[in-house]
């Protein structure tokens, strides 16, 4: 269908956001036409997600201006946002199991008068979108009966009957079969057709060019170019514009990685992953680089034993994978993703996070020793270089990047052979970032193995010998580390292409 491209469902101007000294957003302008697919591109930390926050009202830019259907907008909450006809749908599902699906559809938009509900004209409005996009849904079914793309279409509905004229969606289509995918595709179509402008967020480029109207492309924080998609020349080009720089490759081949293998895994699958297999020597440092939905948690989750999967984990020799408790008495640690939620206690001291994975290290005869407690905790704390005046400071009070560190001295401790680690940089500074490189280097010279799962493209090839790239839950190619590396293949495989030259 054609395109109407005035006037704008949306446009920003001179959009930035700043936090301390790091500038996520610089003065962004575009335009998003009305009922349209509008896709928004970029590398991880092109500065998407902060766009979308300001726009829906969840931060506040440093300066700039936005407008909805010619009227300005400025949210102070996501629910102003909504008022002003922004909906979301976020990776996350959020709907109610135990409710009805109708239920789910009017939540949050009951109306009442002297504290008795009075529904009807909701309903009613809810349950002909609901019509309109997904006949095949009972309104009456719990919600809990639904797959995940049901329960998707029950969101985009209930934002649809709410009268949002723009629909925001990140990566909406993760934890969706290829089946579920046209099925979701052919709502946001309807959506469009009706008007509805659908701003869609996917590092699959073969969605992007099947689903999408316009693309806009940002590329560290800048806008780089907002365009029809019959303007872009392939996935080439696409991919040009995602880069459109050289990734910086501070590599250093090290000689020290050992013959042994110390970890083989083989045929890993459940839910999300697909057959995943390697190995890990000792002395080494392995990536696994992959975008959003890729698998990287997974994989690392799976040989911690914390998910369970299908396929063998063998540890110097010895099969594992029944849970993490096994794990680590067999010489493997796992630094999580939520450092504050999963990798810490963070009403604790460091002194009694750093001991808490290896307490019988602490006893002797069955009497506990605090000295041998304080004296670990100090060690770790000058090896690592914990910024503190006390090891009896809690952790919720350190800076990021000595948070970080506290649950490396945690894996340490816990005398780690393998460590798994899960984005190891994620929200530290860049000094912080410089000091955790030389202790990833410094931990695999000595002898330990250690595999990163990273999101930056730049931390994977600046540290790892090896590099294993994900796309769609599987090990899509393996690249050793070295001067030559070919970075728009890298992001070819990762986005979807074919393993060899770009297309």
């Amino acid at each position: 269908m054609s395109v109407q491209p005035h006037p704008s469902a949306l446009s920003v101007t001179g959009l930035t956001k700043d936090y301390p000294g790091v500038r996520a957003v610089d003065d962004v302008s575009f335009a998003i036409a009305k009922g349209a697919v509008h896709c928004l591109m970029g590398e991880n930390g092109a500065g998407k997600s902060t766009l979308v926050k300001m726009i829906t009202g969840a931060l506040q830019p440093t300066r700039g201006e936005m407008s909805v259907a010619g009227r300005s907008h400025c949210p102070k909450s996501t629910q102003e946002a909504r008022d002003n006809g922004i909906a979301t749908l976020f990776q996350e599902l959020n709907v109610v199991d135990e409710l009805t699906v109708l239920e789910n559809l009017t939540l949050g938009m009951e109306r009442s008068r002297f504290g008795i509900l009075m529904n009807s004209e909701v309903e009613a409005r809810a349950m002909q979108t609901l019509s309109v996009i997904e006949p095949a849904i009972d309104p009456a079914a719990r919600v809990s009966s639904l797959s995940v793309a049901q329960k998707q279409i029950v969101e985009i509905a209930r934002a649809a009957s709410s009268g949002a004229d723009v629909i925001i969606m990140d990566e909406p289509t993760a934890a969706l079969s290829e089946r579920e995918v046209e099925r979701l595709f052919g709502v946001i179509r309807r959506l469009r057709d009706g008007g509805v402008t659908v701003i869609y967020i996917s590092h699959k480029l073969e969605e992007i060019f099947a689903l999408g109207d316009h693309v806009t492309v940002l590329r560290d924080g800048r806008h780089i170019r907002t365009c029809p998609l019959s303007e872009i020349d392939g996935r080439a080009h696409l991919i040009e514009l995602m880069i459109g720089r050289s990734v910086l490759h501070d590599y250093h081949p090290r000689d020290t990685i050992g013959q042994e293998t110390i970890l083989v895994a083989e045929g890993l699958s459940n839910r999300l992953l697909k057959n995943v297999s390697f190995d890990v020597k000792k002395g080494e440092i392995v990536g696994f680089y992959g975008l959003v939905g890729a698998g990287k948690t997974e994989i690392a989750r799976a040989i911690f034993g914390a998910d369970k999967a299908s396929g063998r984990v063998r540890f110097k020799g010895r099969e594992i994978g029944g849970s993490p408790k096994e794990a680590i008495a067999a010489g493997i640690a796992l630094v999580p993703e939520e450092r504050r939620t999963q990798g810490l206690f963070t009403a604790l001291t460091i002194r009694e996070n750093v001991s808490v994975m290896n307490l019988g290290k602490l006893s002797k005869g069955g009497v506990f020793q605090p000295h041998v407690e304080r004296a670990a905790a100090e060690d770790y704390v000058a090896r690592l270089r914990i910024a503190t005046h006390s090891i009896d400071k809690h952790v919720e009070k350190l800076s990021g990047g000595n948070q970080q560190k506290v649950v490396f001295a945690k894996c340490l401790f816990a005398d780690a052979e393998l460590l798994l680690l899960d984005e190891p940089t994620r929200g530290v500074d860049v000094g912080a970032k410089s000091e955790i490189y030389d202790i990833i280097r410094n931990l695999a010279d000595a002898g330990n193995a250690v595999a990163v799962f990273s999101s930056e493209l730049e931390e994977v090839l600046g540290i790892c010998d090896r590099v294993f790239l994900l796309f769609d839950g599987a090990v899509q190619d393996e690249i050793v580390n070295g001067a030559e590396v070919d970075v728009a293949h890298i992001l070819n495989v990762v986005t979807g292409g074919h393993e060899g030259a770009v297309q």
